[in-house]
């Protein structure tokens, strides 16, 4: 996509779109502040008014990308969506399968022992906690549900099959509530976010504090990561399939 097309008022550009295109870009939203993810939906041009971003200095940063040669292995917007479901499911369920104890003792611990003289951390054990606990489940509906029938759906258009209707009929139904469930997880990380001035432990804190503040950013980032594959690129391609194998 031609970053001139960013700043025509014709066209409507959004920050998904772009990230979809060039997971790079990602980096560059974080950087202005602007969410790639839960608000993949909005409009560069009206994030950016929204935020007071110039759009210039935005197109600046990504010019400067396109002078990098792409990575062949961030360049997920090429993948057969099977592949790109085993690698979101190897790759960062498996991450929060494995981060979740540590997390859930620390925040716990840290809750514990410094909620006295810094209460914040008592908001962020529970924010961390709605987190962890709509993961879980999510991740199940998603490994039980969704993405069988997706992997589905791939190997009867690679071999000219008939794809019988799911029980949950459309794949809008469990997409829209997979979506519902990220802006949920998405703004309670916010939340974390700003409690923790940006993980930004104080400076008496221990090690446990320290280590738990760090863990919750690697989280954070590898969740905004997690929810762009599927909002920007997994979902709208998975609707665009149905689609057209159920009007053949």
């Amino acid at each position: 996509m031609e970053m001139t097309a960013v700043n025509n008022e014709e066209t409507i550009v959004t920050v998904g779109q772009l990230v979809a295109d060039d997971y790079r870009k990602a980096e560059i939203f974080k950087k202005f502040g602007i969410d790639f993810c839960c608000g993949g939906s909005v409009s560069v041009n009206e994030i950016c008014k929204k935020k007071g971003v110039a759009i210039e200095d935005l197109e600046k940063a990504f010019a400067e990308l396109d002078t990098q040669q792409k990575s062949a292995s961030q360049n997920y917007n090429t993948w057969e969506l099977d592949f790109l479901v085993d690698y979101i499911v190897n790759t960062h369920h498996k991450y929060v399968a494995s981060a979740l104890p540590l997390l859930d003792e620390f925040s716990a611990k840290v809750a514990r022992v410094h909620g006295e003289h810094h209460p914040e951390v008592i908001e962020i054990y529970h924010h961390y906690q709605a987190v962890a606990n709509e993961l879980r489940s999510h991740m199940q509906k998603e490994e039980m549900i969704l993405f069988p029938y997706i992997k589905q759906m791939v190997i009867a258009k690679r071999n000219g099959e008939i794809v019988t209707q799911p029980h949950f009929g459309s794949i809008r139904n469990p997409i829209n509530m997979m979506e519902n469930e990220h802006e949920s997880a998405g703004d309670s990380l916010k939340e974390v976010d700003k409690l923790s001035n940006n993980y930004t432990p104080p400076a008496e804190a221990c090690n446990t504090f320290r280590v738990l503040y760090a863990k919750l950013q690697e989280f954070e980032n590898d969740l905004h990561q997690h929810i762009h594959l599927e909002n920007n690129i997994l979902f709208p391609k998975a609707i665009a399939m149905e689609e057209e194998l159920f009007s053949k």
